[in-house]
């Protein structure tokens, strides 16, 4: 059985994983993540029996219950490098003894459902509705250092994105995976829209927002608001969804991304008092998840 190195499966000194400073024993099989640290204390104001609360940098992690459900609740920051770090060390204190630093014998799965906020690309989902990630496009490129990538992505729906958006980014490909099903149908539904979400590489040209510097495709945008494939539209924009359902495919782990629209990228809208809005959506994920 292969021994991981300790530069490759890096475990603090108290036994904790490198990053979120989890023990193996505080993790639960249900996983809410949220981007946001400061969102995790809220969260965590629905949990009883807590088991632990731990923060270092940007994850801040709490596990609990909430009606007989145990729950950890794990911020991960902005991007989907950060949720490259996320997924691999949940997935680490799920299935690797960190003491002997082999890889268990019996697989352990998670469900994970990450909680978040997003534009909104389509008249049909404005601000204040909830999209469920069915389908999620990555800019980020995290997929693509992972063996394997092509057997958990769509090709003919990038191929039909390469198209129909006049593809301008040299040396970057958008990627798709789809969520876990049963996932969907549990988390989303039929009070929630079940659509094709791009996570973006970025906060502002990634998604055609233009400050001082002038975008290299000015058009795009309105590209992906017309883009159409088997049915499917592109409804929203977040920075996350690509990298969680890719990486948890890949490990055999259920992941879904569902968001609370706070911004409408047609009509130009924004609503900075979301709380309520989200509160909503948070009560929904903790009652199915």
């Amino acid at each position: 059985m292969a021994v991981i190195p300790p530069s490759e499966l890096i475990v603090n000194a108290d036994g904790s994983i490198f990053h979120l400073h989890l023990k193996p024993e505080h993790l639960a099989d249900r996983v809410i993540l949220t981007g946001d640290p400061a969102r995790v204390p809220l969260i965590g104001e629905y949990l009883e029996n807590r088991e632990c609360d731990v923060a270092n940098r940007e994850f801040h992690s709490i596990t609990g219950s909430y009606r007989g459900k145990r729950i950890t609740v794990v911020s991960n920051g902005i991007g989907c490098d950060n949720m490259d770090i996320v997924v691999n060390e949940l997935d680490a204190l799920a299935n690797i003894d960190l003491e002997q630093r082999t890889v268990k014998p019996v697989f352990r799965r998670l469900t994970m459902v990450r909680v978040g906020t997003s534009g909104g690309l389509q008249p049909y989902v404005p601000v204040g509705s909830y999209v469920a990630a069915e389908c999620a496009i990555g800019l980020d490129g995290v997929i693509y250092f992972y063996d394997r990538n092509e057997e958990i992505r769509d090709i003919r729906f990038e191929e039909a994105l390469l198209q129909q958006l006049e593809w301008q980014c040299d040396g970057l490909r958008p990627y798709v995976v789809r969520a876990d099903a049963s996932l969907v149908e549990q988390i989303a539904c039929d009070d929630i829209h079940r659509g094709v979400t791009i996570a973006a590489n970025g906060f502002y040209g990634p998604q055609g927002r233009a400050l001082r510097l002038p975008l290299h495709d000015p058009a795009l945008n309105a590209k992906i608001g017309t883009f159409e494939y088997e049915g499917s539209r592109i409804t929203n924009f977040e920075m996350e969804s690509s990298a969680l359902t890719g990486l948890s495919a890949l490990m055999g782990h259920r992941a879904l991304t569902v968001c609370c629209i706070i911004a409408g990228r047609i009509d130009h809208r924004m609503n900075t008092s979301y709380k309520d809005s989200l509160a909503g959506l948070i009560e929904k994920t903790l009652e199915r998840i």
